[in-house]
């Protein structure tokens, strides 16, 4: 091991319980081991205790499981009602222990405004009848229940119900309760969740939130009164020496309701600043909490604590540092965090242990590879959230994500087996066969891993000089340093397996591979408009490529993911951009998390970037555009460049039989995790 990590590798303590190493696996929605809005209602969830039994096996330090509601989502069940579930933890955890890992339960109060609630759901909870007739199933009055009557985060056309003092007193009691069978189980501590991320126990604190005239409002002690009365009752039923930690936001980084504040912008804080911070996390402490497991941001400002690619790494640590200062206790920084500035951090006294989380989603034996000096072996995280947490919502929907996505998260985009074992899993074949890959792409690249790696011949042919396809152009943002460290894993990844790899070989035809299964993953081309002067433009992957320069000026025709991300790296090289999009808001589509989105919406909010809805492109000249707004009036836009990013058809090279099977955008044009998954899916049946 290097020995810039050797901070990371050292013993420390929280309270009495000492964990062997700094490294915490926090908390994701989706990984809780008493399972995540199952229909049948919670139960020990097998998927997840695999899951984290791999990661232990790695050398994880301390594991703290996805927030096990105190209440079942569905059939609204008590968790401390389920004993059976606390048996079947008991038996994981001795499991557990004997890896050397410690674990920590991370229990919930609630999301109130917070809760995600979907398209489906919203319509139900704004029917009065619907949502009688649905309560005793799912009552979304309770989920939504917050400190007073606020706009739901996802639907601010909804108002959260005030929650009675009666039901604050309950849940007070469910985690005393709860938390003493966490202990009989054999867990080294639990969580409260949390004066973090704007959930309920947040929304108490905060008197933008709070407007209760009781005992828990008004008063800096009235609002933190919750969430000292939780870790009392919980003290109270397991003992002062049991470990409580407490998930923190530092700062709230919100300037109001669905409105956050980016990194490096001057504004006033709606939530909690710096001062209140200072003084809280000290009361908090005396309060009874013995760590703090940090970051900031709310749901309105999801980008500080989901981190997408367009935030800096490390992006919390300079709070989280601050913070430190005003209480004796450990404290865990997690956001964007990497391995060498962690370190130096904890050897400097600045924090006591490195929070991660989707990187044990990317690759669970990241912390192995550390050791061992592998750095270049691990799957990077690429912060995208297509498959970890793609709750998406842009106007005129709340949370616009699938069921199957709602209910399964925590599996990732750019490794399919995770929290997916059973579904994706490399078997043998029962047969080796001459497989031929034509496009070499990521979704070529691992379709052709997962034919070499079940025992099939494979060829993989790569019309250009360098493998990567479309997804070259995608990483060359000055941000995508996690997307171009991708493309370098799957070179390396292909050179170790027997891929016959042919560069600069395009196949016109499939007739010319020798093989006895076809795999096309060729891609898609860029959509060609029927507009006056489209000539003019500059295609969005031309751009990218560096193939095409730009002006000072330039007009994105498109707002949707790429054409965001590229007037972004615009506005970063010092250029002016400008976004012209048809729809009603920017980057509406399915699949792309709210932290994504948001950030790029609130950054050219904050940066004054011209942004067109509902806006039509009527002709590309030299120097301008002509376009159309929603009333039909035409108007022109200077522009030196105008660069054009309406979307993708696909290009499959034939049409798909018995033996000739088309992956990813040469099937339907989709993202990163559609064109994993489904190479995955087509390679595990050959």
């Amino acid at each position: 091991m290097d020995e810039k990590y050797q901070a990371l590798f050292t013993p420390w303590k929280v309270g009495n319980v000492e964990i062997k190493n700094r490294i915490v696996l926090c908390p994701m929605g989706g990984t809780s081991l008493f399972g995540w809005f199952e229909l049948t209602g919670c139960h020990f969830d097998k998927e997840a205790a695999a899951f984290f039994l791999e990661r232990a096996k790695n050398n994880v330090g301390l594991i703290i499981p996805g927030i096990a509601p105190l209440r079942d989502t569905i059939w609204g069940k008590w968790l401390w009602q389920n004993e059976k579930m606390f048996d079947d933890l008991a038996v994981f955890v001795e499991e557990l222990h004997k890896t050397g890992a410690k674990i920590f339960i991370q229990l919930t109060a609630g999301m109130g405004r917070s809760w995600a609630i979907t398209d489906s759901l919203a319509s139900v909870h704004k029917n009065k009848v619907l949502r009688t007739l649905a309560k005793p199933i799912l009552d979304t009055s309770y989920q939504l229940a917050s400190p007073s009557e606020l706009p739901a985060r996802w639907d601010p056309s909804i108002t959260t119900p005030a929650l009675t003092v009666e039901q604050i007193h309950e849940i007070i009691d469910a985690f005393g309760k709860t938390a003493a069978l966490c202990k009989k189980a054999g867990v080294d501590g639990v969580e409260v969740h949390a004066v973090h991320e704007g959930y309920l126990l947040d929304q108490f604190t905060m008197d933008w939130t709070n407007k209760r005239t009781d005992e828990y409002g008004g008063s800096f002690e009235n609002r933190y009164r919750f969430a000292v009365e939780v870790v009392q009752a919980i003290k109270a039923a397991c003992g002062q020496d049991f470990p409580v930690s407490l998930r923190y936001s530092v700062e709230s980084k919100v300037k109001g309701f669905c409105e956050g504040a980016v990194p490096g912008e001057t504004y006033v804080e709606a939530g909690r600043n710096m001062a209140e911070s200072e003084k809280a996390a000290k009361y908090l402490q005396d309060a009874g909490y013995d760590m703090l497991n940090a970051d900031n941001g709310t749901y309105d400002s999801w980008y500080w604590s989901h981190p997408p690619m367009y935030m800096p790494q490390n992006c919390n640590l300079e709070d989280v540092s601050h913070i430190k200062q005003f209480v004796d206790i450990p404290v865990v920084c997690a956001g964007r965090m990497e391995p060498d500035v962690a370190a130096r951090a904890i050897g400097e006294g600045c924090i006591d242990a490195m929070g991660v989380a989707r990187q044990f989603l990317a690759d669970g034996e990241w912390v192995t590879k550390l050791l061992e000096d592998r750095m270049e072996d691990i799957r990077p995280c690429i912060c995208c959230h297509n498959g970890c947490f793609n709750f998406c919502h842009y106007e005129g929907h709340a949370n616009d994500q699938e069921l199957s996505d709602a209910m399964g998260l925590a599996r990732c985009a750019i490794n399919p087996p995770t929290m997916q074992s059973k579904k994706y899993r490399i078997k043998p074949a029962r047969k080796s066969k001459k497989i031929a890959v034509i496009g070499g792409g990521i979704g070529g690249m691992e379709a052709a891993l997962v034919c070499a790696k079940r025992g099939h011949k494979v060829t993989l042919y790569e019309k250009s000089g360098e493998l990567g396809g479309v997804f070259i152009a995608a990483a060359s943002p000055s941000f995508k340093e996690k997307d171009r460290a991708l493309i370098a894993w799957y070179r390396r990844e292909i050179g170790r397996y027997p891929i016959q790899v042919k560069l600069n070989s395009e196949v016109k035809s499939i007739e010319s591979v020798e093989a006895d299964e076809v795999i096309i993953a060729t891609g898609a081309k860029s959509v060609e408009l029927p507009i006056p002067g489209i000539e003019n433009g500059i295609q969005a992957i031309d751009f990218l490529r560096g193939r095409k320069e730009v002006g000072d000026n330039v007009v994105i025709i498109g707002g949707g993911l790429t054409g965001c991300e590229i007037a972004y790296e615009l506005y970063l090289q010092g250029k002016h951009p400008t976004i012209v999009e048809m729809k009603n808001d920017l980057i509406a589509v399915k699949g792309v998390c709210l932290a994504n989105s948001s950030y790029l919406r609130d950054f050219f909010k904050a940066s004054k970037v011209p942004v067109h809805l509902e806006t039509k492109l009527c002709e590309v000249k030299p120097h301008s555009v002509e376009l159309s707004d929603r009333n039909g009036v035409r108007y022109e836009l200077e522009a030196d460049s105008v660069i054009l990013s309406t979307g993708y058809r696909s290009n499959p090279l034939a049409q798909q039989d018995k033996h000739v099977h088309i992956i990813g955008d040469a099937a339907k044009v989709g993202n990163l995790r559609t064109v994993i998954w489904q190479a995955w899916d087509v390679a595990m049946k050959l």
